[in-house]
Parts: structure tokens; C-alpha cells; sequence
């Protein structure tokens, strides 16, 4: 491992921002994005809601190099850390104006009347940035997923929407992009130095590995200290936890756990790969997974959370995790020394408790490409459609031989400390014809075959209850969709 480095730079304002946090004692490397932005004189645009990802009022805008362009992010401030900064330019609301020429987002907010009381307005306006820098002319789906992680309890939307619609017309021809060129050129001397970020202070320890190299080292060296990636759900442990998070080995920016890739039987996926980015390509390819990411959290959300995040949480109500059993996913793990592959069940050992060893990283997920005869098909319930945690959620496959059973896997989360396979029912559907009364006598054998807790989310007996129902959802599905 190279001489690793105790400071972070990124682009705030135009300038370049040099962070040590030994000579700033007010600032901790898991100090929030958001609660950065607010010790700063003129970053009070920036608001905290919820501290939790739910509001999207803290919501600004990242700036990254990507092979020569600027790639833009809409994430929440509340769940990023300071050195997940390094190398990006950080946009807020304050830096859109061009003196006393709003930025055409908000210029359209302004005459559609998208604002009432203002809290959540930042948010919002960033999130549109965000839109407006991706899309030209984007149509009424996009423009809502990109608000969908943005909670406003005065306008009802419309006005927004339209304000969305009418600000990503024409060219995009903001100040951003007249300045494009150098500011890549700044980002990319930044970026220069691959060494590592080691920042020591007396009560936290914060490393962030470039390469995966330096990244199996970390985790040898110090196999006591949290693993993040988007820190989505890690982030909650001190927002909302207030707990102290005394060592992390920070993933984010390893560029080898960044991809997706396929061979002629596997579809390869880096673990450190965005959850938004994966929507895209598996809408196509894999659309069961597809189907799920759409209602997957908010984009904001996507923007930062990793498929390998997802599956090492080994959460019971982890959205990604059911269709992982479906698909036969394989996990591989890797240490300086090792290398495995370990089947998704068992990979993950019980309630929040995987098979990982202390010197191992989770570097990607390998999902077998289906028989094209195989049908797949996954499904979430929650009270709301995105942005809620799953009630029940499930992911069954199914191949017919001759309009009978050959193989057909039911995986559910909700329904048990882990996520779990019914494999009760699917034992009694093999080999059997899939007709609608064989799935009935199912579903009163998925109806007892689990023993679901009651929460603030749902009861047991109404768990018991949709994944039954499930079951003949997903039949009368493979009525009209074709494998």
C-alpha cells in the first residue's frame, strides 16, 4: 500500500476545498454532508428534515468526472459523509444563480408557483437541477421519479411537475456546462493522486481505498471497522442512533466495484455498483430486478446505495434480497490471500448475519442468466408505493415443462428473520400442472408456513395473508406475460 494521505479535497464554490479534520476539531469524518453545509456562513439553503433520507429537503447535487463529462447526482446530504467528497464538486442551491439571473430550474419554479412555505424548496430545486442536467425534454414518469424522494406538504406536486417540465426544455446551456472543461480538468488533478485517504483523529478512524487493492488490505489491517459504500444504511446509525462510529473503511470510490458486465451464462455486477445504475441496465436484461428498483427507495437514494450494500446487510426486509434467492445469485468474497463464491443462501446465515470472514470484502454478484422459458417476476408491499420499507416483499421463478412444474423457487422477505424460500410450497408444486386450483391448495400451504412477527409495518396474520395472495398473483401473471 502506497503512503496513504490525512486530508480530502473537493470543489465547493468554484474553489477547491482542503479538509484536514485534525486541524478542524469541530469536523469528524462521519461529520454529514448537511451538517457541514450548515456550520458554513452561506450554506443555510440546505435543510434538515428527517435525518434519515425520507424528505429529500437536504437533498444537493454531486459533480463527477466520467471520461472527459461532468456525470450529476441528486443525493441526500444527511446520509453522505465528509471524505465521500474527495475528488467530486459539490452543488447547492446557493451556487445555481448566476448574480441576480436565477438558474433556469429555478426560474421555472418561480412562474409555475412551486413554492409555498419554502422548507422543502431547496431540496427540490436541486433535484430538478439534478433532472436538468440529465434529461432534455424528459417525460411525466422520469420527472416524477425524480421527486419521488422529495416530501412537500403545501403544493401538491403539480405545480412542481410542471415546473419540472417546462425548466428541462431546450438546451442545456447553464453555466455548468460553459464551464464544464475546466472544471473536469480540476477534478481529474485532483483525482490524480491514487493513494489512500487515511484520516486518524483520537476517537475515529476513517479509511478510503481507490483501488481494490488497497481496499483488501484495509480490511485485513483493520477487520474490526465498518465496511460503507453509499453508507445508506449505516448513515442511520449516528443520524438517528447517535451512536459513534469508531472505525470505517470507506468503498465508495473503488473504481474495480464499479461495473456490469456479462459473459455468455452469468451476468457479472461489481458490488460498489449504484443502485440507479443497475436500474438502467437491468431493464432489459433482468427486468424482475428491474420491476423492483423502480420502487426501490427514491432516486436519491439509488444514486448512493450498492447491490453489495444491500446483499451484506443481510436485512430480513432488504428489497434486493429475495430476487437475489430467486435468480440463484452467487456472492463473491475476496481477501488478500482468497478468493469464494458462496450461493446468496449461504451466504446469509440469519437476522442481519452473513458468511463473510473478517478479512473479506464482498467484490460482486454474480446472477445466472435465466433459461429463456423461466418466467420471474417480483413484487413489494408497503402503505406507500416508493419510499417505505416492504410490508412483504417476493421474487418467484418458475419453469413449465409441458404445462407442468419443472422448477419454481418462492422467496419472500418479511416473513422471517432472514430472507427465506417457501420451500414447503415448492415441493408440493413440483411436477405438478400449473393450473389455478393446483395454486390454490398452495397458497393454504404458503398460509402456514411461516411464522411472521407483528410490527409497526404490518401484523403476522396480514403477512400470512399477501404472501398467499401473492401466489395467485404471480399465476394470473404468467397468464399474460411471456417468458
Amino acid at each position: 500500500m502506497s503512503n496513504p494521505r490525512d486530508s480530502i479535497q473537493f470543489l465547493l464554490d468554484g474553489v477547491v476545498t482542503s479538509i484536514d479534520f485534525n486541524a478542524f476539531p469541530g469536523l469528524k469524518p462521519t461529520t454529514t454532508v448537511l451538517n457541514y453545509l450548515r456550520s458554513l456562513p452561506f450554506h443555510k439553503g440546505v435543510k434538515e428534515g428527517c435525518a434519515e433520507g425520507d424528505c429529500g429537503a437536504c437533498t444537493v447535487v454531486i459533480a463527477e468526472n466520467c471520461n472527459g463529462r461532468l456525470k450529476y447526482r441528486a443525493v441526500d446530504s444527511c446520509l453522505v459523509f465528509l471524505p465521500m467528497l474527495h475528488g467530486k464538486q459539490l452543488i447547492t442551491v446557493e451556487n445555481l444563480a448566476s448574480g441576480s439571473e436565477l438558474h433556469p430550474v429555478q426560474q421555472a419554479l418561480v412562474n409555475h408557483y412551486g413554492s409555498q412555505c419554502g422548507y422543502c424548496t431547496p431540496g427540490i430545486v436541486m433535484s430538478l437541477f439534478a433532472l436538468y442536467k440529465n434529461y432534455r425534454n424528459p417525460g411525466r414518469q422520469i420527472v416524477g421519479d425524480a421527486l419521488t424522494g422529495n416530501l412537500c406538504r403545501c403544493t401538491g406536486y403539480q405545480s412542481i411537475i410542471e415546473a419540472a417540465e417546462a425548466a428541462c426544455q431546450g438546451e442545456d446551456n447553464d453555466k455548468f456546462a460553459q464551464h464544464e472543461e475546466n472544471t473536469v480538468r480540476r477534478l481529474m488533478q485532483i483525482a490524480t493522486d491514487k493513494s489512500p485517504i487515511q484520516i486518524l483523529t483520537p476517537k475515529q478512524k476513517y479509511y478510503k481505498p481507490f483501488t481494490l487493492a488497497d481496499a483488501l488490505d484495509f480490511r485485513k489491517l483493520y477487520p474490526e471497522s465498518l465496511v460503507v459504500s453509499g453508507a445508506t444504511d449505516v448513515a442511520l446509525h449516528q443520524t438517528k442512533k447517535r451512536e459513534l462510529l469508531s472505525g470505517i473503511i470507506d468503498i465508495s470510490d473503488v473504481s474495480g466495484l464499479n461495473y456490469f458486465r456479462e459473459d455468455e451464462n452469468t451476468f457479472l455486477l461489481g458490488s460498489g455498483l449504484p443502485l440507479e445504475i443497475l436500474k438502467k441496465h437491468s431493464q432489459e436484461k433482468l427486468p424482475a430486478l428491474h420491476e423492483i428498483l423502480e420502487v426501490f427507495g427514491s432516486l436519491q437514494i439509488r444514486n448512493l446505495a450498492t447491490l453489495g450494500g444491500n446483499a451484506g446487510s443481510a436485512s430480513p426486509i432488504g428489497d434486493m434480497l429475495p430476487i437475489l434467492y430467486a435468480c440463484k445469485a452467487i456472492i463473491k468474497l475476496q481477501s488478500t490471500d482468497t478468493e469464494r463464491l458462496v450461493s446468496i443462501e449461504d451466504f446469509i446465515k440469519g437476522y442481519r448475519t452473513t458468511d463473510i470472514r473478517e478479512s473479506e470484502l464482498i467484490t460482486a454478484i454474480h446472477i445466472p442468466k435465466p433459461d429463456p422459458e423461466t418466467i420471474t417476476k417480483s413484487y413489494k408491499v408497503s402503505k406507500r408505493k416508493e419510499m417505505d420499507i416492504s410490508s412483504v416483499s417476493a421474487c418467484f421463478s418458475l419453469s413449465l415443462r409441458n404445462e407442468t412444474v419443472k422448477e419454481i423457487i418462492l422467496a419472500f422477505g418479511g416473513m422471517a428473520s432472514q430472507p427465506k424460500r417457501a420451500t414447503q410450497t415448492e415441493r408440493f408444486l413440483a411436477e405438478k400442472p400449473w393450473t389455478r386450483l393446483v395454486v390454490e391448495e398452495a397458497m393454504q400451504i404458503l398460509y402456514r408456513e411461516f411464522s411472521p412477527i407483528s410490527d409497526a409495518r404490518a401484523g403476522a396474520e396480514y403477512r400470512n395473508l399477501v404472501a398467499r395472495n401473492l401466489l395467485m398473483k404471480f399465476y394470473l401473471d404468467t397468464l399474460t406475460v411471456k417468458p
